[in-house]
């Protein structure tokens, strides 16, 4: 199952309607049973949450995205994939997990995957390479289990190996693939219907099971026979909240340890509670929020002006009060690379390139290119004033800071910028039928800078303004951007990969099709109190967001504080 893009999800956090939840879902507590025993008693319990809303249904169906498992990341506990790929440092080798052995050839073509010996399904079934084929025939037979689309040919088993084809290369799309749950072909073969059933009693290699399921609460146990060291956390919490402020309330508390939510006061109002524990650590991936600029419109079709644009737009602004100092990192290199994420793929030529930079700059570059001004107001080369209309939703808070801030950095340009507090449907409307200016916008992400280029600037994804993309939506056109994005994607070695990759940099770098002022992030409010162990900037062995394949990596590390 491929990773969920953070930035999409922060966008259903960030407008959530906020009230609190009663105090009785409050009470849990990490130490011991959980029900508030002595400080010297080792930590049992950990207690996750998320706000996705006061109630939920009992669907542990771990391939479905909006099954409850998968909203709240207990799936990963339960299921366990072929790889575990750290998005921290998105280069790296995946760690073999179910597969102990992973191989790729005929140019990522066919994969072979060994299937891990003495590793048994939580009802004592041993997994097999059969299993692990199953995993890849279930998204072939189920569209809608395949949500990558992952473009799958075959899936065979030759004794302890499963071997998987692909109709194209899957270099891009690696951690997709390798990703993929693995669930028991014995139990799921006899399932009327793998896209709708709620799998009620779920049966995983993982090493939990589940205990109990409430609207509010699912609660999981660690079980016997778990094929790796046992973990130390032996029951996990997973609570429902109904908004950022119950989440809030209940980190600050100590009832809630583990989650993902934007907290605007989240320093003053968590970390600041109880510095040495409570933690904030929001790494960033290979995506950007940013400004995406509708390129067919006169002046914006101009590439100087874009870049004039971003070179006096205020990242740090934009983290501090947009951001709250915290959930999205600044992202100032003129390739459009969050770092350091995108350091191991940024060409030599762009390394301690910066798009940041002061007015006057600016100013040149746009006189030199035709541009005049009047008084303080710029005029285009046809005469003209040059004037912008910046849209988002009027409920996403922090999009409506980093507009504001962004209008008044524009007027030292002399654009005027005016702002549309859009209703949320007609804005997502607007942004795919091509009906904007400028509207802050996140981007897609993955294991390389393929999938944040190919979201802006693929000619493939390419349509007239009127009929409604999916992708591409500022309608940047670039013939030398889609033919990079299609070497890149289908490179037969290292060198012709590396060069398209050089190819597509220079192109957002000098042409700047959206203007990315913040990284996707992989991070987590976490607390140190009761266990020690997590990820950090010290030690990154993996994300720290607890709905992400590695979240059960994260917990394997846990340790009791103290011991």
């Amino acid at each position: 199952m491929p990773f969920l893009t953070p930035s999409r999800r922060h966008r259903a956090l960030a407008a959530a309607t906020i009230t609190a939840l009663s105090l009785g879902l409050l009470t849990a507590c990490g130490a011991g049973t959980g029900t508030g025993s002595s400080k010297a008693a080792a930590a049992t319990v950990l207690n996750v949450g998320m706000p996705q809303g006061a109630t939920m249904k009992n669907n542990n169906n771990p391939l479905l995205p909006t099954s409850s498992a998968a909203q709240l990341g207990y799936r990963y506990m339960i299921y366990e994939p072929i790889a575990m790929w750290n998005q921290v440092k998105p280069a790296e080798t995946p760690k073999p997990w179910l597969a102990d052995r992973i191989e790729w050839s005929d140019n990522y073509r066919k994969l072979t995957l060994t299937a891990r010996a003495g590793v048994k399904f939580s009802d004592g079934t041993p997994m097999t390479a059969d299993d692990l084929a199953y995993a890849f025939q279930l998204m072939k037979d189920h569209k809608a289990l395949n949500s990558s689309a992952l473009p799958i040919d075959s899936a065979t088993v030759q004794g302890d190996q499963a071997v998987i084809t692909f109709t194209s290369s899957q270099y891009v799309r690696q951690a997709s693939v390798l990703s993929t749950l693995v669930v028991p072909k014995h139990l799921w073969s006899t399932l009327a219907d793998p896209t709708t059933d709620t799998v009620e009693k779920p049966v995983g290699t993982g090493p939990y099971t589940l205990k109990s399921f409430t609207p509010q609460t699912v609660t999981l146990t660690a079980r016997t026979g778990y094929w790796q060291d046992a973990p130390k956390v032996t029951e996990l919490r997973y609570t429902t909240y109904s908004g950022n402020d119950a989440i809030t309330g209940a980190l600050a508390g100590g009832a809630l340890e583990w989650t993902y939510a934007f907290l605007p006061d989240a320093k003053k109002l968590y970390q600041d509670k109880d510095p040495e524990h409570n933690k904030l650590w929001f790494p960033p991936n290979l995506s950007a929020d940013g400004l995406w600029i509708n390129t067919t419109n006169k002046p914006f079709d101009n590439p100087v002006l874009r870049r004039a644009m971003s070179t006096v737009i205020n990242r740090e602004d934009i983290f501090n009060l947009a951001s709250a100092g915290y959930f999205k990192p600044a992202v100032d290199s003129v390739t459009g690379l969050p770092t350091p994420a995108g350091d191991a793929f940024i060409a030599p030529a762009y390394k301690d390139s910066k798009a940041t930079g002061d007015a006057a700059t600016a100013k040149k570059l746009l006189t030199d290119n035709g541009f005049t001004f009047s008084g303080t107001d710029l005029v285009d080369p046809s005469g003209k004033p040059v004037a912008l209309t910046l849209t988002d939703p009027a409920g996403w808070g922090d999009y409506q800071t980093a507009l504001t801030i962004i209008a008044d950095n524009l007027k030292a340009i002399g654009i005027k910028a005016t702002i549309d507090k859009a209703d949320q449907n007609a804005w997502e409307t607007n942004i795919a039928s091509g009906n904007f200016e400028a509207a802050m916008r996140w981007s897609n992400g993955g294991a390389t800078p393929y999938d944040f280029y190919k979201d802006v600037m693929d000619g493939a994804a390419l349509k007239p303004v009127g009929q409604a993309a999916t992708g591409n939506y500022g309608r940047f056109d670039s013939p030398e951007a889609t033919r990079a994005l299609e070497e890149y994607a289908n490179a037969a070695d290292d060198a012709s990969r590396t060069a398209a990759m050089a190819t597509l940099q220079k192109i957002f770098a000098e042409q700047t099709p959206m203007i990315p002022t913040s990284a996707g992030n992989l991070g987590a409010e976490y607390s140190t109190r009761h266990w020690t162990g997590w990820p950090d900037a010290s030690n990154p062995y993996a994300p720290v967001q607890p709905t992400q394949t590695t979240a059960l990596d994260v917990v394997l590390h846990l340790k009791p504080a103290g011991h």
